[in-house]
């Protein structure tokens, strides 16, 4: 897989139009999170559509079907995992899929959550108004650490293999000194399964991205004890993923949608109305639904634990170099060795430069 474009590729014209997309119309996937938020309001405001594209979003609840309908191109794209891209590349948990990701569209944003009975075990009282106990992550392994009981094994859910989630939470456990492969067992849960799987007791606690880490500390069936914005800050969390041969194919049409995308975040900045009117798109059946009811208004990075939606679209390959260095335990272990190439090649800005013409820019 190769960054670089032809020279029949570019976005524009030399007239300085944009080329139309080769596509009238496509659909994006997406998980129910609070970082979905710039597919929806790129297609909820019209954005999508004054770039010349008819923008489809379908929900899938759980990452590796979204991962599947994308390399089989039943999706022609989706909001992703920021590590996603380089796994699909790496054919990790499935056939190799050359995919790259186009713009960043969120950082940190994830919660930890404990049960009742462990947050109580860990002094993180569920049903104390206060906040979750951020800034005190370390002391929380360690007590997390001193309640596990002889031939107990907690058992606690993140989302994807390869995840920001399941990195957070081994950085986590390392905190207090806890052996991940022995003392816990770590299973992969969809997001919104996490809430109902902590009540029912099918799980012990769980990582994962906004609004389901608030929602199960409203509920009272949980409680946050961290904050990705804490353990990993400002981290790439989503991305916008699109298989290489896709962009490829349709290079005038991944300019319409990032020219799109950044169009969403300028207004989300910028807009007096927008973070009411975003909360209210959320809302809707299609995307979120009832699990931002808790939420009167969208605090995005205003509080710990909320995504950073639209800061710093585009990709730069020096953002995701400490996130993949977590991860490469992970692919060590699965007899997996990481190239730089390859990390450059799914992590380029050269299709949003393409798009926007901000060349070395770090700004929506």
């Amino acid at each position: 897989m190769s960054p670089s474009l032809s020279s029949d590729a570019a976005s524009t014209s030399r007239t300085g139009a944009p080329h139309p997309p080769e596509l009238a119309s496509l659909t994006l996937g997406f998980v129910p999170l609070l970082d979905a938020a710039l597919l929806i309001i790129a297609r909820e405001g019209g954005f999508f559509a004054a770039q010349g594209v008819e923008v489809s979003l379908s929900r899938e609840n759980a990452w590796s079907t979204l991962r599947d309908k994308v390399a089989a191109g039943l999706l022609d794209g989706a909001q992703m995992l920021a590590p996603m891209p380089l796994a699909m590349s790496l054919g990790l948990s499935r056939a190799p899929c050359d995919t790259l990701a186009a713009a960043v569209l969120s950082r940190q944003g994830n919660t930890l959550v404990l049960s009742r009975r462990l947050a109580e075990a860990v002094g993180a009282s569920v049903d104390s108004g206060e906040p979750g106990a951020f800034g005190a992550a370390s002391e929380l392994a360690r007590r997390f650490k001193a309640s596990l009981k002889e031939g107990t094994r907690p058992r606690l859910a993140m989302v994807y293999p390869y995840s920001c989630q399941h990195l957070l939470l081994r950085d986590w456990l390392a905190r207090g000194d806890i052996d991940v492969d022995r003392e816990v067992e770590l299973v992969a849960l969809p997001p919104p399964r996490m809430v109902d799987a902590l009540r029912e007791g099918e799980i012990d606690g769980f990582c994962v991205g906004e609004p389901w880490g608030s929602l199960a500390q409203h509920r009272q069936v949980g409680r946050v004890v961290a904050s990705g914005a804490e353990l990993m800050p400002a981290h790439p969390e989503k991305v916008l993923g699109v298989t290489a041969s896709w962009a490829r194919r349709y290079p005038n049409t991944l300019s319409a949608l990032l020219r799109a995308l950044q169009a969403a975040a300028l207004w989300l900045d910028k807009a007096p109305e927008a973070r009411r009117q975003t909360l209210a798109w959320l809302a809707l059946p299609p995307y979120l639904d009832e699990a931002v009811g808790h939420l009167d208004e969208l605090p995005l990075e205003a509080a710990p634990g909320y995504p950073c939606i639209g800061e710093r679209l585009r990709p730069l390959t020096a953002d995701f170099e400490g996130l993949i260095q977590r991860l490469s335990p992970l692919l060590e272990a699965r007899g997996r060795q990481l190239d730089t190439a390859t990390l450059e090649e799914c992590y380029s800005a050269v299709h949003y430069d393409a798009a926007t013409h901000q060349y070395g820019a770090d700004t929506p």
